[in-house]
């Protein structure tokens, strides 16, 4: 428990809404993909597929972290939070934002309500921005990690503003180039210059943290912070400026050397550490960091096309979409989950009582159980789902939505154990 500093800690209140909202949305999530059915056969594109996109990464995913990155600011930089009390109406402004914008998505009303539900879920993420900014700005450590997280925000910030201008682009139609051209780089930016810079910046503090692995040399995460920004930089660059299609490779290869090196730094840590033994959700983390690399080879496939179909490949796009959001970023949320809220639930309920009674460990607050059962559950719904989408084959992509549902279901009960624990008291001789 002491791994995670509870100094500078927000308050539980900051922190436990974005995981209740972030579980019932995966639930969401996982209803709209059986709804959906064999349009998950279609091209990523499509209007369901867009609004089941967005429902993943803003509803799911970006609420857990916001949750989780509240919880881990003073642990990163070494300081409090800069609002609280903006987190709070950013929370509830990002969530109204989210059900108005995956709704427009999946009616397709692209003229008349998306554009001000884009709107509104722009200035929600503005304002998670400006509190992280302004929290950074008061830091005491400003090292690598910190940098990987502060940069991630500013490309979050990007990703957003494209966004909108996408969607008001359909309806006074200003941009140079078809929709398609820029939600390619929407989506880009959004997993490589957020999530994935995101991601390595708090894992390069608690994968170290937690297997207890100690001295451990930053410069390849140095490595692995330029190479990556430079590569995501000169794209963005190229995309809206130079148009130079035969020039991209260069810059994908810099991306992935520099995943590369965060992958060296992570075995590193896996080498040296002292815990030997890896609790359910660091196995989690270890399985979400080694899937990154299928979606590096799916890129290079896209990149090169040579020889596939449209229709392959349009199916190949929406599968690197998928590795990157369910094998790599819900992999990892579903893990650290078990890492974040039973602490934050924990120093809510037991900080008082320490030294003063026995308390239980922030492990004893869910069921462990559980969490093994919907770990390979999960593992069978991303076996299925790629061999569905590979195949073309509709049945694959049936059995794996419901299994998907069955692990909403259960991570739903553990995370709503946890909010509603009751404080429990051991006596001494138990």
């Amino acid at each position: 428990m002491s791994v995670l500093n509870s100094n500078n800690a927000p308050d539980p209140s900051v922190v436990k809404p974005h995981f209740i909202f972030g579980s019932i949305s995966l639930l969401i999530l996982s209803v709209m993909m059986i709804l959906a059915d064999n349009i998950l056969l279609e091209a990523y594109f499509s209007t369901k597929i867009v609004a089941i996109t967005h429902m993943a990464v803003l509803g799911w995913a970006v609420m857990i972290v916001f949750g989780a990155l509240y919880q881990l600011i003073p642990v990163v930089f070494e300081t409090s939070l800069y609002s609280e009390n903006l987190a709070k109406f950013t929370f509830w402004f990002s969530g109204v934002s989210v059900l108005f914008l995956t709704y427009s998505f999946w009616i397709g009303s692209y003229t008349k309500l998306l554009s001000f539900t884009a709107l509104m879920m722009f200035i929600s993420l503005l304002l998670f921005v400006i509190n992280v900014l302004l929290s950074y700005k008061n830091s005491k450590k400003k090292n690598i990690s910190s940098k990987f997280v502060i940069t991630a925000v500013i490309w979050l910030a990007i990703t957003e503003f494209i966004g909108t201008l996408i969607a008001f682009n359909f309806k006074y139609n200003f941009l140079s180039e078809s929709h398609l051209y820029y939600l390619k780089i929407h989506a880009t930016i959004g997993l490589m210059g957020w999530f994935l810079l995101l991601i390595i910046g708090v894992s390069s503090i608690l994968i170290p943290m937690f297997l207890v692995s100690h001295q451990l040399n930053d410069s390849k995460l140095k490595k692995s912070y330029y190479l990556i920004n430079i590569g995501l930089l000169a794209l963005s660059i190229n995309w809206f400026f130079v148009h130079q299609t035969n020039i991209n490779p260069l810059f994908w290869l810099s991306i992935i050397v520099g995943i590369l090196f965060f992958f060296l730094f992570v075995y590193d840590a896996y080498k040296n550490r002292i815990r030997k033994v890896l609790d359910i959700g660091m196995q989690h983390t270890m399985i979400s960091i080694s899937s990154v690399i299928l979606p590096i080879i799916i890129s290079l496939v896209i990149m090169i096309g040579f020889g596939i179909d449209q229709p392959l490949l349009l199916r190949a796009t929406t599968l690197y979409g998928f590795t990157i959001i369910f094998g790599f970023i819900t992999t990892l949320i579903l893990g650290q989950t078990y890492k974040t809220l039973p602490f934050v639930i924990w120093l809510e309920k037991y900080k008082g009582l320490v030294g003063k009674t026995k308390t239980p460990m922030p492990r004893e607050l869910y069921s462990e159980i559980i969490v093994k059962t919907h770990f390979y559950l999960y593992l069978m719904f991303i076996i299925l789902m790629i061999f569905g989408l590979v195949f073309d084959n509709i049945w694959l992509i049936r059995i794996g939505s419901y299994i998907l549902l069955l692990v909403a279901i259960l991570y739903n009960i553990n995370v709503f154990k946890m909010i509603f624990h009751k404080v429990k008291i051991i006596e001494k001789n138990e």
